[in-house]
């Protein structure tokens, strides 16, 4: 039979509180403990990034761009003056010397412009042939009443002297020689005039002959301007190379100043290249360069630099060093690397994806072996095309994650596998 236990009853209970309590204790605790505890880092594979280490030593800072080759020697011909298109003798590609002609164009009325002018031409030059002609005679004529009155002087003098003689003899009465005095005297006065008269005639001549010689400069310089505009309608290549445009269609008319084709020399190219308007302030007329063609790799330097900024990017322009490479041709699609400075002594690593020049950025750095990276800030300097100043943030031998990290950025530790 059983045996009632009052006691036993009661201390289980009191255990059973007690336990209670307990628990109630330990909940809140362990809570907090848990959400104190850290994320586990998540994992990167190493085959996903790339990696690089912080180096010591000469950094040269480069900057790069796309552009094209183009010719150095380029050259548009325009019409000279209004005209039709009759016939396009050859076509874009066509390698053309100085005289070759590329179209053939036609006025009538600068026909007719051209044979007047040449008409007017002749007209002067025979105008001033009959000046010439009437002013030697002219010349001559009152030359020779000049003569005539030197002549008469002459005999005066003569005559004056005899009768002063005769009359200082008493064998002539004075007023005789007084007479042939007054005579001789008269005609020296005439004499001066006709010698005036015959210079102001001579310059005269002159001033008439430079004036008609004027006019027939002009007319000239006409006739030579439209014999050149009608010699123009046969459009020619101006020099050795290649014809690259034909801007124009048979029977098209067209206006002075319409350019008609391009003719450029494929012999002597440079290349114009894209700079980041970013990177441009630090290019200097002068500075080393090097032109990749995808089919081989020529030295060069800065020729020019644009003063604009065209989508975002300054056009530079490279000559070339040396020989051209082979398969170089107008248009050719190229990239150019400017050599901007060599700085000595410095920490610098390559490129990371985010990395800015003269900013704050926070890099992966290696830690535990390699099999683990944490998030340090770094202040980076002067870039290049791949490398970059390390300012602070970093030592030399640190190796870091260059790729792009963006998926962490929650985290700053990752595990490597």
């Amino acid at each position: 039979m059983d045996i009632a236990r009052p006691d036993f009853a009661r201390k289980r209970k009191i255990r059973l509180a007690i336990g209670g309590a307990a628990a109630l204790i330990a909940l809140p605790t362990l809570a907090i403990g848990i959400s104190r505890l850290k994320t586990a880092a998540p994992v990167v594979e190493r085959s996903n990034v790339w990696f690089d280490s912080v180096h010591r030593g000469e950094m040269l800072r480069e900057v790069r761009g796309l552009g094209t080759l183009v010719p150095v020697d380029i050259r548009w011909i325009p019409a000279q003056t209004s005209a039709r298109v009759n016939k396009i003798i050859l076509q874009s590609g066509a390698m053309v010397k100085p005289d070759s002609v590329i179209l053939e164009l036609s006025d009538q009325q600068l026909q007719h412009d051209a044979l007047d002018a040449e008409y007017a031409y002749k007209a002067a030059e025979a105008d001033l042939a009959n000046l010439k002609v009437q002013l030697a005679s002219n010349w001559m004529t009152q030359k020779s009443a000049a003569a005539d009155v030197e002549s008469q002087y002459q005999q005066a003098m003569l005559q004056a002297e005899v009768d002063k003689k005769l009359a200082a003899e008493g064998l002539q009465a004075d007023m005789i020689a007084k007479k042939s005095a007054v005579a001789a005297e008269q005609l020296a006065i005439k004499e001066g005039l006709a010698q005036e008269q015959l210079k102001i005639a001579d310059e005269a001549a002159k001033a008439q002959v430079a004036a008609q010689e004027a006019h027939l400069e002009q007319q000239r310089v006409l006739f030579e301007l439209k014999k050149t505009q009608l010699d123009a309608l046969h459009v020619r290549a101006g020099l050795n190379g290649v014809l690259s445009t034909v801007s124009v269609e048979v029977g098209q008319q067209v206006t002075p100043g319409t350019n008609l084709v391009r003719v450029a020399d494929p012999r002597h190219l440079k290349a114009t290249v894209q700079i980041p308007e970013t990177q441009a302030k630090d290019i200097q007329i002068g500075q080393r360069a090097s032109v990749d063609t995808h089919n081989g790799t020529i030295a060069g330097h800065v020729t020019r630099i644009d003063a604009g900024v065209v989508n975002g990017a300054v056009p530079v322009d490279v000559g070339f060093d040396g020989p051209q490479p082979p398969g170089a041709r107008p248009d050719l699609s190229v990239e150019g690397t400017i050599e901007i400075e060599r700085i000595p002594n410095i920490l610098y690593l390559g490129r990371p994806v985010q990395g800015q020049e003269n900013s704050a950025v926070g890099l992966f750095k290696l830690v535990d072996g390699g099999s683990a990276a944490v998030r340090v800030t770094v202040q980076l300097g002067r870039s290049s095309v791949n490398t970059i100043e390390i300012v602070r943030g970093l030592q030399f031998g640190d190796q870091v994650i260059l790729s792009d990290m963006s998926a962490w950025d929650a985290h700053d530790r990752v595990r490597l596998n």
